[in-house]
């Protein structure tokens, strides 16, 4: 698979990465253990070198990719973040505990490190800024654990730009993580730019919106207890039906590429830039082997614009949550 770089940083990834977050967080009972590390093996003799967990997803996520890629850690990029230490319900709502504090986030590192079974992480992202904490003391802290050798790079996930620039100004940041997707297009509006500029990556979760985009739910789709796709917006059927255009239109290009939904809308998205990196997550072994497929999938630029010109056309509902 080709690989992208990580913003400036000498870090290669595969074009496609490996979300593992639905392994144990958000949609549904944790899947297998074997069969997730047989999963990941098979992604790795894919092609696919890039890792994105997470402490929010559980320890056990963390835990799952320490013990299958013990043996070959030199031959993974592994993504993780600090800066949400649990969950609280306020007002019957999950809410965030959120903690930056330099003490705390070399705690929350050790943790990381001791369940990855590693003495380095590859991207180390604050996965949401903290009130409580400027961004210039975050980076500084950033600065020192790269100076140490315990991370390689870092990023942030879901900040404003006015953070991302202050951030940056201290420690060069390698990539943003944020959600991307032919239904979700808020990063054009700024964030693009802003990875240019200051030369970013863009790491893209959801790239698949969620599964939406692959065409393969309906309004009578019935998703397990736990999914939080239960209630998300773009699963209402007044939605799916506002934006079945968006995916009439994606299939008609697929059948034409003999190709599947997925797979274009992932060849899509890594031809928009050629810092972006979508990060699609699956438990399935077909689903993996489909969706890096993805990136042999070759859009030409008659394809694109035609692909581009008709989704301007079209009232696209990015009703998320």
């Amino acid at each position: 698979m080709k690989k992208r770089r990580l913003g400036n940083s000498n870090i290669e990834v595969s074009a496609i990465g490996l979300g593992t977050m639905g392994m144990d967080h958000a949609y549904g009972p944790q899947a297998d253990r074997q069969e997730m590390k047989h999963l990941l093996m098979r992604a790795v003799e894919l092609g696919c070198n890039f890792f994105d967990t997470a402490v929010l997803y559980g320890e056990a996520n963390e835990e799952l990719l320490g013990e299958t890629f013990e043996a070959i850690r030199d031959s993974v990029v592994i993504a993780t973040k600090f800066g949400i230490i649990g969950q609280e319900i306020v007002d019957d709502q999950p809410q965030n505990v959120l903690n930056s504090q330099p003490d705390s986030i070399r705690e929350q590192l050790e943790g990381s490190l001791k369940r990855l079974r590693t003495d380095y992480i590859d991207l180390y992202y604050q996965h949401r800024t903290d009130p409580n904490v400027e961004p210039e003391e975050v980076a500084q802290v950033m600065n020192d654990l790269i100076t140490e050798g315990k991370i390689r790079a870092w990023g942030l996930s879901n900040a404003s730009v006015d953070y991302i620039r202050r951030a940056h100004a201290i420690c060069p940041l390698a990539a943003i993580e944020n959600q991307y997707s032919m239904v979700w297009c808020e990063p054009e509006k700024e964030l693009f730019d802003l990875c240019e500029e200051l030369g970013m990556a863009f790491v893209a979760y959801s790239p698949l919106g969620n599964g939406f985009l692959s065409g393969k739910y309906t309004k009578e789709s019935q998703f397990p207890e736990g999914d939080f796709r239960n209630f998300m917006g773009r699963f209402k059927p007044e939605v799916i039906d506002r934006n079945q255009q968006l995916l009439d239109l994606i299939s008609g290009l697929a059948d034409r590429k003999k190709a599947t939904s997925a797979q274009i809308v992932l060849a899509w998205e890594l031809a928009q830039k050629p810092y972006i990196i979508p990060i699609p997550g699956t438990t399935k072994l077909h689903r993996l082997e489909e969706n890096l497929g993805g990136a042999n999938v070759k859009l030409s630029t008659e394809d694109l614009t035609q692909l581009n010109d008709a989704l301007a056309k079209i009232e696209i509902d990015e009703t998320h949550f």
